[in-house]
């Protein structure tokens, strides 16, 4: 399945919560949206691998996700290398995505910054036709290298480039983080709480999210950053 937009995350629900309203945005009008994910969460404070797949699958239904995959990735201790990279190029050229979305360049979990890292040079290696791969077939897979690479904004404050509007899509996006009922505040919960069990940091988020729109006049955004220089050939194509 070719895809419009692969959007890759460390962990599973990195990609709700810092693009799960352009995910759906761009699924409402018509585009072919997957996320790949690194590692199964196990790490958590709550919750277990299980639990982390089955609310992963539940989130990616409530967008309307076309293809989800995780590379079970060692949570807190991938490594942006050569093992990984073959390993997300195969992903890649699989795919074959127009628009990769990766994690934050930096924020306050390290698997964030070394996802990023490991997005932008896999995506570029994938293009490179003398590296060789093969799909679940053993059939040789053809060199891609994504027209766009952007990384969404996490945690901490990062200034974007540019802002997505997605006002609209809102609702839909705090669905999705609210599939993982295991990772957020549950007032029935008898497990320990973490950082993001807090009932303030779902209004975090909300407050995040309207930050990010205010800017171009939106009620609800979500910023990324590039990789490399943006252009327009008409300037009425900004906002």
């Amino acid at each position: 399945m070719k895809l419009d937009i692969l959007v890759m995350a460390a962990h599973p629900d990195d990609a709700e919560m810092s693009a799960g309203g352009t995910m759906a945005m761009a699924i409402s009008k018509g585009r072919k949206v997957g996320i790949v994910d690194f590692t199964r969460g196990e790490l958590g404070t709550r919750g277990t691998p299980e639990i982390r797949a089955a609310e992963a699958k539940a989130a990616s239904e409530i967008l309307n996700i076309s293809v989800r995959e995780n590379l079970g990735f060692r949570d807190g201790f991938f490594k942006n290398d050569e093992d990984h990279q073959m390993q997300l190029i195969r992903v890649i050229r699989k795919y074959q995505p127009e628009i990769v979305l990766a994690n934050a360049v930096e924020d306050r979990h390290p698997d964030h910054g070394k996802g990023a890292a490991l997005a932008v040079d896999a995506c570029f290696l994938s293009g490179l036709r003398m590296i060789q791969t093969l799909d679940d077939s053993g059939n040789t897979q053809a060199a891609w290298r994504p027209k766009y690479l952007y990384h969404y904004i996490q945690d901490r404050h990062i200034k974007p480039d540019f802002v997505v509007d997605i006002s609209d899509f809102w609702a839909a996006k705090e669905a999705s983080i609210r599939a993982y009922k295991s990772q957020f505040h549950d007032p029935e919960s008898t497990e320990p709480e973490s950082y993001l069990t807090s009932p303030e940091f779902m209004d975090f988020l909300k407050a995040r999210s309207q930050e990010m729109g205010h800017p171009i006049g939106a009620k609800f955004g979500e910023g990324y950053t590039k990789t490399r220089m943006l252009g327009v050939k008409d300037l009425f194509d900004l906002i």
